[in-house]
């Protein structure tokens, strides 16, 4: 990396990505920042077939990035609960693909591909493997989106997974709140299981260090453990301490729904929401520990962004 390495950002005007451009711009990068270019929908089997009709795009993009010393993806469609699966295909695995194209034809050497623990499902350890286990539209979209930019670029690709990330303007996070303020705040006893969840700051963050820095990546970099537990996300979020059920009642609540998803495709997103918040979910050593990065938000600021999304609920009314 040069002393001020160029970055271009696509999806810079999107909920990452203004916040990646901001962390790229305070560790001295010039950043160059783009709008992702609008696919229309596709099914997943049709994604090899429609990458040959964007070949011009394909060229202007890699135009745009010939000489960047790194290039970010943080353009996607966020929304876990959306069952339109051919536009998420679209925008969160055929994008990626075309920019993998286009950014190997450049000859950049660090694609940064901004996916999703979701990918890993309900596994025991989100970690920093291959083994992805897809359970919803959304989630299948990221794995696809994954195996694609690693596909077409490789061994530029770096694959990032942040978990859930949090915002003041963020509607899971508006929604986590109002539950953690609610009688119903509660979790599976005792609360003190892991919980893989972030700030948008330190998701941001993390993605400039990893487009800037002179280490080399591995293929797939985990977002770390940022020592939150069930029992503190909600407590953080909705200032009092939740109640604790018995752990074999909320299995038991978690399997009606997680099979009610099976047969009702909307129905999936939530009972992982759920299943979340009360069991929380294990997460592997990161390389980015390794290395020495941190999260730059901790977890004073989730108590303030707790009191701001509170503020915020009281003025609304």
């Amino acid at each position: 990396m040069t002393e001020r390495p160029t970055i271009v950002v696509f999806g810079a005007t999107g909920f990452v990505g203004r916040a990646t451009v901001d962390e790229l711009g305070n560790r001295g990068a010039v950043v160059k920042a783009f709008r992702s270019p609008r696919l229309p929908p596709t099914h997943a089997s049709q994604v090899r077939e429609a990458l040959k009709g964007y070949d011009d795009l394909v060229a202007d993009i890699a135009q745009n990035v010939a000489g960047a010393d790194a290039v970010v993806n943080a353009a996607g469609n966020p929304d876990a609960s959306l069952r339109d699966e051919a536009s998420l295909i679209a925008v969160n695995a055929l994008l990626p693909a075309v920019l993998a194209r286009a950014i190997h034809s450049a000859g950049v050497p660090r694609f940064v591909h901004v996916s999703s623990a979701v990918v890993q499902g309900a596994a025991p350890r989100l970690d920093q493997s291959t083994h992805t286990a897809a359970f919803s539209a959304y989630s299948r979209s990221k794995v696809l989106g994954e195996l694609l930019a690693q596909e077409f670029a490789a061994p530029a690709t770096v694959v990032y997974r942040p978990p859930s990330v949090h915002a003041l303007d963020r509607r899971v996070s508006r929604m986590t709140a109002r539950i953690a303020r609610s009688p119903i705040s509660s979790v599976a006893r005792s609360g003190s299981s892991p919980s893989p969840q972030t700030l948008l700051k330190n998701v941001a963050d993390a993605i400039a260090f990893l487009a800037t820095t002179e280490l080399q990546p591995p293929a797939i970099v985990a977002h770390p453990s940022e020592g939150l537990t069930t029992a503190s996300v909600l407590t953080f979020l909705g200032g009092r301490p939740p109640l604790e059920i018995p752990r074999a009642l909320a299995k038991a609540v978690v399997a009606m729904l997680v099979a009610s998803g099976k047969a009702v495709p909307q129905i999936a997103a939530n009972a992982r929401r759920v299943e979340m918040l009360w069991f929380g979910q294990l997460q592997a050593p990161s390389w980015l520990t390794d290395v020495g990065w941190s999260p730059p938000d901790g977890h004073d600021a989730w108590r303030e962004l707790g009191r701001q999304l509170a503020d915020r609920s009281v003025s609304l009314k």
